[in-house]
C-alpha cells in the first residue's frame, strides 16, 4: 500500500488503474478523493458521482452498519481493518479492507458474494451436523480436512475423562485425531484406523461418500472397553465423522458365549471339542523326534451308581471334585477337559508313553482317598486307557479314538486299571463298532439259541435247560456271547436281543412239552431290562403267545446286576414271582453284593458260580467243600434251590453231592446244543437210564442224540 498511498497523495491516482479490485480513498473527514475503474464497476457509480462526496452521503445505506464503525475506528486508531459486508442495494457480500494512513483511508473492495453464501451454507450444515452428533449417545467426532477435531460431542468429552482416570490425556477439539487415537490403542488398531480415515480423505469431494469400519478394545478407567469405530466422509466435502459405539456388553456376551460354547457348563473344564481342537494343535506343532502327544480318557466306574442312590445334585458335586483332582495332578501345560457324563480326558503335550503311563497311575493314585458332598464320604474308582500319538496319528480323533479304545480294554480287565494303547484295541475297537451297528440292524435275524442241560443231583434226571445265546455271524462264524453282548449291553440292544429270547425260548419249550418233554426253561436277563421297566411286559407277552406255564421259565440275574439298583429290580421280580415265574441270582460268588439285600429278593434258585468250585478244590485238607456246604445249606434255610455251574470233572460233582446241591449243569453232563439235538438226546439219556449223575460217576460215556 505505500506505492498505493504515494501515488495518491502526489496526485497519480492511475497507479492503482490496473489493480484488480476495487478501491476507492477517503480523506480523514471521509470525502471520496479516489474511485478506480474497478470500484466504479463494483458500485455501479461513476468516479464524477462520487468525488468530494462524504461516503456517508455517497453511500447513504451505510450509516450505522459495520462499515462506518470500522472506517471511523481504522482512522482513529491508525490499525487496518478487515470484514465482510452486506451491501443491500445489490444484496451482494463483500470483503472490505481499510489501510488507514496520515491523509486517509484507503480502502479495497472484493466480491465474495458467491464464496461467503457458500460458506454460511456449511457453516450451517456444520452446525446441523454438530447439533445431530451432540445427539449421538456414541462417542462422535468431526475431522477436518487436515485430520483435526472440528467438533466433539458430549460422549466423547465423558469417554475423555476416563481415559484421564487412566493417566491418558484426551484429545480434544483442535487436535489431531489420530494422535488423540494412538494413546493408550494397541500398534495395530492405531495402524488399521489410520489407514482408514487416511483412504476417506483421500476421496475426492464430488465422490459418493465412503464409510469404512473396526473394532478396537482399550482401557476405559479400571475395565477393558470394545468400541465398534464406523467413520464416513461428509457428503461434498473431505470431512470425516468418526462414531466410536461402545460394544462391550455385546462383545462380553460374545466372549460368554464363546466360553460356554467351548467348556463344561458343570464342571469349568474344556470340553470335548475344545480338547480336539487343542490336541490337534499339540500333534501340529511337535517336532519328528519330540516326544509325542499323549491323551488319557478317564472313566469314572460305577457312577452311574452314585447318582441313582445319592442323587444327581450329590453326583454333580462329586463330578466338580474329580475335576478339580484331576488338575492338581496334570504337568504344567497339560489340560483336563471333561467329555461329558463321568468321562474325563486329559491331554499331555511332549510326552512320551512312559511318562504317559506315570501320569495315569498318578491319576489313579488320586482316587484312594475318598470323596465328600454334604457330608457323605463316597468312595470312587477309575479306569484309565492312555494312547501316545506315534508318526502315522496326526489326527485328534484317531489318537481319541484309541485312548477310548484302550480305556473300554481298562473296563473289560476288572475296572480301576490303567491300560496303554496297542494296534490290537482298534480292532477290538472296530469290531465293538461293527457289532453296535449291526445289532441295530438285521443281526437280531443271525442270532441262534443253544441250550445246555440242568441236572437234578438226586435222581440224575435232566430237569431243564439254560438258553445261550449265539450268533450265526455270516463271516466270521457261530460267535460266544462274550463276543458281541457286552457291547449290546453298552449301546442298550441288549433288551431287543432279550426280547426276542424270550419270544424264541418259551415257543421252545411249549413245543417240546408238547411232545412229551417239560423242560423249564432258564433265560439270562439284563440288568438294562429292570432300567427301561418293560421285562414285566415282555415276559408276559412271551408267555401268552407261547402259552408255556409260568413256573417252567426262570429268569437267570447276575448278582451285580441286582445290586446296581436293588430297589427297581426288587419290584419287578416281585410281580413276576407273583403270577408264578421263578427267579435265579446267576454267577453267585462274583459279586460284591450283600447276603441280606440279595435274600431279601424273591429269588426261588441260586445258581453257585465254578470259581467257588475251583475255590474249594485248592482249599487245604479238611476244609474242602466247606464254604459250598455253608451256602447251600443257607439257601435251603431259606427255602432256595442251588445250582452248581460249570461241573467239568466227577471231583466236581462229588463236591457238589456232597454239599447238597439240588441241581447242576456243565461240561461232564453235556455242552449247549442247538434246539433240534436236544429231544434226540434226552431221548437217549432216558434210554441209558435216566440218570446222568451215575452214568458220568461210573465213567460212562454220555449219551449223544440220536
Amino acid at each position: 500500500m505505500h506505492s498505493g498511498d504515494d501515488g495518491l497523495r502526489s496526485g497519480h491516482p492511475d497507479l492503482l488503474a490496473g489493480v484488480p479490485d476495487a478501491v476507492y480513498h477517503l480523506d480523514r473527514e471521509g470525502r471520496v478523493t479516489y474511485v478506480n475503474a474497478a470500484a466504479q464497476n463494483l458500485l455501479e457509480r461513476r468516479a464524477d458521482e462520487l468525488m468530494g462526496q462524504h461516503a456517508l452521503d455517497a453511500f447513504p445505506e451505510s450509516r450505522g452498519t459495520i462499515a462506518e464503525t470500522h472506517f471511523r475506528a481504522a482512522l482513529a486508531d491508525g490499525k487496518p481493518r478487515q470484514f465482510a459486508y452486506l451491501h443491500e442495494p445489490q444484496d451482494r457480500w463483500y470483503e472490505i479492507r481499510a489501510f488507514p494512513h496520515r491523509d486517509g483511508l484507503a480502502v479495497f473492495l472484493r466480491d465474495i458474494d458467491a464464496w461467503f453464501r457458500a460458506e454460511q451454507a456449511r457453516e450451517a450444515e456444520l452446525r446441523e451436523l454438530t447439533a445431530v452428533l451432540a445427539a449421538l449417545p456414541s462417542s462422535t467426532v468431526l475431522l477436518e480436512e487436515d485430520g483435526r477435531i472440528l467438533v466433539a460431542n458430549r460422549a466423547w468429552v465423558a469417554d475423555g475423562e476416563l481415559l484421564r482416570s487412566s493417566g491418558i490425556e484426551p484429545g480434544g477439539v483442535g487436535d489431531d485425531y489420530l494422535d488423540c487415537m494412538s494413546r493408550g490403542l494397541r500398534t495395530p488398531d492405531h495402524a488399521a484406523i489410520s489407514a482408514l480415515i487416511h483412504r476417506l480423505q483421500a476421496e475426492a469431494p464430488d465422490d459418493p461418500p465412503g464409510s469404512l469400519d473396526h473394532q478396537y478394545s482399550t482401557q476405559l478407567g479400571s475395565f477393558a472397553a470394545w468400541f465398534h469405530l464406523q467413520a464416513a466422509r461428509v457428503p461434498g466435502s473431505r470431512r470425516v465423522v468418526v462414531i466410536h459405539t461402545d460394544v462391550t456388553e455385546r462383545v462380553r456376551g460374545e466372549q460368554a458365549l464363546a466360553w460356554r460354547a467351548g467348556h463344561d457348563e458343570l464342571t469349568g473344564l474344556p470340553n470335548r471339542g475344545t480338547l480336539l481342537d487343542m490336541t490337534a494343535d499339540a500333534l501340529a506343532s511337535g517336532a519328528p523326534d519330540a516326544p509325542g502327544t499323549a491323551l488319557l480318557v478317564l472313566d469314572l466306574d460305577g457312577f452311574k451308581t452314585v447318582n441313582d442312590s445319592l442323587g444327581h445334585q450329590i453326583g454333580d458335586r462329586l463330578l466338580r471334585q474329580v475335576g478339580e483332582r484331576l488338575t492338581e495332578q496334570v504337568r504344567p501345560g497339560d489340560a483336563v477337559g471333561r467329555l461329558g457324563a463321568d468321562q474325563f480326558m486329559i491331554l499331555a503335550r511332549n510326552c512320551d508313553q512312559a511318562e504317559a503311563a506315570a501320569l495315569a497311575f498318578r491319576l489313579q493314585a488320586t482316587f484312594t482317598l475318598p470323596f465328600t458332598a454334604t457330608g457323605i464320604t463316597v468312595p470312587l474308582s477309575a479306569s484309565i486307557g492312555v494312547a501316545v500319538s506315534r508318526s502315522d496319528v496326526r489326527d485328534p480323533h484317531q489318537l481319541l479314538s484309541d485312548a477310548d479304545a484302550a480305556m473300554f480294554a481298562a473296563k473289560g480287565s476288572g475296572r480301576d486299571r490303567v491300560h496303554l494303547f496297542s494296534p490290537g484295541l482298534r480292532e477290538a475297537a472296530r469290531w465293538r463298532l461293527e457289532v453296535a451297528t449291526r445289532l441295530r440292524g438285521d443281526a437280531i435275524d443271525e442270532l441262534v439259541v443253544h441250550y445246555q442241560p440242568v441236572v437234578r443231583l438226586d435222581t440224575g434226571e435232566v430237569e431243564g435247560v439254560e438258553a445261550l445265546v449265539r450268533w450265526q455271524h455270516p463271516e466270521r462264524g457261530l460267535l460266544p456271547p462274550d463276543a458281541f453282548l457286552s457291547v449290546a449291553e453298552e449301546t442298550g440292544q441288549v433288551i431287543p436281543i432279550t426280547r426276542w429270547l424270550l419270544r424264541e425260548t418259551t415257543r421252545r419249550a411249549a413245543q417240546w412239552a408238547a411232545e412229551g418233554l417239560p423242560l423249564r426253561m432258564s433265560v439270562n436277563v439284563s440288568a438294562r431290562h429292570f432300567a427301561a421297566e418293560t421285562l414285566v411286559r415282555d415276559v408276559r407277552v412271551a408267555l401268552r403267545d407261547s402259552g408255556l406255564p409260568p413256573d417252567q421259565l426262570v429268569l437267570e440275574l447276575t448278582e451285580t446286576s441286582v445290586a446296581e439298583d436293588p430297589t427297581r429290580a426288587e419290584d419287578q421280580l416281585t410281580v413276576l414271582r407273583s403270577f408264578g415265574v421263578r427267579v435265579a441270582i446267576d454267577d453267585f460268588g462274583t459279586g460284591w453284593s450283600s447276603l441280606a439285600q440279595l435274600f431279601s429278593l424273591p429269588i426261588g434258585t441260586l445258581k453257585i458260580d465254578r470259581s467257588l468250585l475251583v475255590a474249594a478244590e485248592r482249599a487245604v485238607a479238611g476244609e474242602t467243600g466247606a464254604v459250598l456246604r455253608a451256602i447251600v445249606e443257607l439257601t435251603r434255610t431259606l427255602g432256595i434251590r442251588s445250582v452248581a455251574e460249570g461241573i467239568e470233572t466227577p471231583e466236581h460233582l462229588r463236591m457238589v453231592r456232597a454239599a447238597g446241591c439240588d441241581l447242576a449243569q456243565g461240561w461232564l453232563f453235556g455242552q449247549a446244543m442247538p434246539a433240534e439235538e436236544i429231544p434226540g438226546w434226552i431221548r437217549a439219556v432216558q434210554a441209558a437210564g435216566g440218570d446222568l449223575c451215575a452214568l458220568v460217576t461210573a465213567g460212562c460215556p454220555v449219551p449223544q442224540a440220536g
